[in-house]
């Protein structure tokens, strides 16, 4: 659809991005405002964002999510109400790591120190009074036996080494009570459903946005220009960063913010399994506890003929840049360590997501950089009453989740019902 088409090129507001934090502002809105017109504009293919799942084995088999995968603190996370509320189905399966019982390494030698050594540092991140912020890497002892461990497991909350992360902001990050559950259509898929009421406009890009003007903003695309009373932002801290968008006059401090803010990278890659049953069902495994450089496993997830790697920070860009082959190959060397040498056999590559290829996006969920934490509050202010802004960047403590994107989009909704 041309944007001169819509309602003669002009809307009460435009929205930029129709990921959970687009989505969420957009439903938000049209259950406050019914009388304002909407548009949520989207520069890829598709709607959902950093959710998006695939249905390798049909309709009714179990999606598979290429990026968000888990309701993390489920019993007051908005979108499992948001999931049964639709029609989709909460699988309220414990996540296996939570479940000591499905964890393949849970009664292996030394496991236990490995599990207290990682609360431990946790606990010191939490506990962290510095007057200055510092990097996660100075959390460690220098003698910890376990430290590639913590290496690993740090690199999975943040997506980027520990070095380049926050500890204040990981000490603020709290996704809420309850236990971790998925949508077993898949996340991607509870997004997208959930913004099908939301008129929306695929392969546009907001080149610029023109907020000089007294009362309204103008957006620049490929497809012709939008005139808007207001409009939220809810791209990546990455698109943002590289300026993707032009803002006039400049937005110098929404940049900074989201360059320091930048986004980490946590790839999957999920293999097919031939002899589903020589996996235990929904169980996980990591790959190693002697190097940082390790994938998670997570064994035949919904019981799908599955194993689904999970990949974070230097080593997720290294196997993302050498291609799904070879990430398979890494794989297939780290399963050997579980179940033997002529495991190889058994299993092949299917699908592999690759965030920091994706143009529109740029990576997989935010972190802070030391002394960054404080400028997600700055991400999130709007601007003149008629520019606003949303993701899961922008939240203080709920940064790196889809209900962390979904939250901010309900404030920045709510803010825009305000000041129209």
């Amino acid at each position: 659809m041309p944007i001169e088409s819509w309602r003669g090129g002009d809307v009460d507001v435009a929205i930029i991005g129709a990921g959970a934090a687009g989505v969420g502002a957009a439903r938000r809105l049209q259950s406050l405002r019914p009388d304002l017109s909407i548009v949520l504009l989207e520069a890829s293919d598709r709607v959902g964002g950093r959710a998006r799942t695939i249905h390798p084995f049909g309709a009714e088999g179990a999606g598979l999510d290429l990026g968000c995968g888990w309701l993390h603190g489920a019993r007051t996370n908005p979108w499992t109400k948001i999931t049964e509320e639709i029609g989709l189905t909460v699988d309220r399966t414990p996540a296996p790591w939570s479940d000591g019982s499905r964890q393949l390494e849970g009664k292996e030698p030394g496991v236990k120190a490995a599990a207290e050594a990682v609360a431990e540092f946790f606990e010191r991140v939490d506990a962290y009074e510095g007057v200055a912020d510092a990097d996660l890497s100075t959390m460690l002892a220098p003698d910890d036996p376990w430290i590639e461990r913590l290496y690993a497991v740090g690199a999975f909350m943040t997506g980027a080494e520990l070095p380049k992360s926050s500890v204040i902001d990981l000490g603020r990050y709290d996704p809420g009570p309850g236990p971790d559950w998925r949508v077993r259509q898949g996340y991607g898929t509870l997004v997208a459903t959930y913004g099908l009421p939301v008129p929306t406009i695929l392969g546009v890009e907001v080149s610029r946005i023109d907020h000089s003007g007294a009362g309204h903003v103008v957006l620049s695309t490929g497809k012709g220009e939008l005139k808007a009373r207001a409009a939220i932002v809810a791209v990546s801290t990455n698109v943002l960063a590289a300026e993707r968008i032009d803002f006039r006059p400049p937005l110098p401090e929404k940049i900074e913010a989201a360059s320091r803010l930048p986004l980490g990278l946590a790839d999957k890659l999920f293999i097919h399994v031939s002899e589903p049953g020589m996996f235990p069902e929904d169980t996980h495994v990591m790959g190693s506890r002697e190097s940082r450089r390790t994938g998670a496993y997570q064994l035949r997830p919904f019981g799908a003929p599955v194993i689904e790697a999970y990949f974070a920070a230097d080593l997720a860009l290294d196997l993302e840049r050498e291609g799904m082959e070879a990430a398979f190959a890494f794989s297939v060397e780290q399963l050997k360590r579980v179940f033997g040498a002529d495991v190889g056999a058994k299993l092949s590559p299917l699908v592999m997501s690759a965030w920091a290829s994706e143009p529109f996006v740029g990576g997989s969920y935010s972190y802070a950089t030391p002394g960054a934490s404080d400028l997600r509050g700055v991400l999130a202010a709007p601007c003149n009453d008629r520019l606003f802004f949303a993701g899961e960047a922008c939240s203080r403590t709920r940064y790196s989740t889809a209900h962390g994107a979904y939250e901010s989009g309900v404030v920045a909704a709510e803010a825009v019902a305000k000041a129209l």
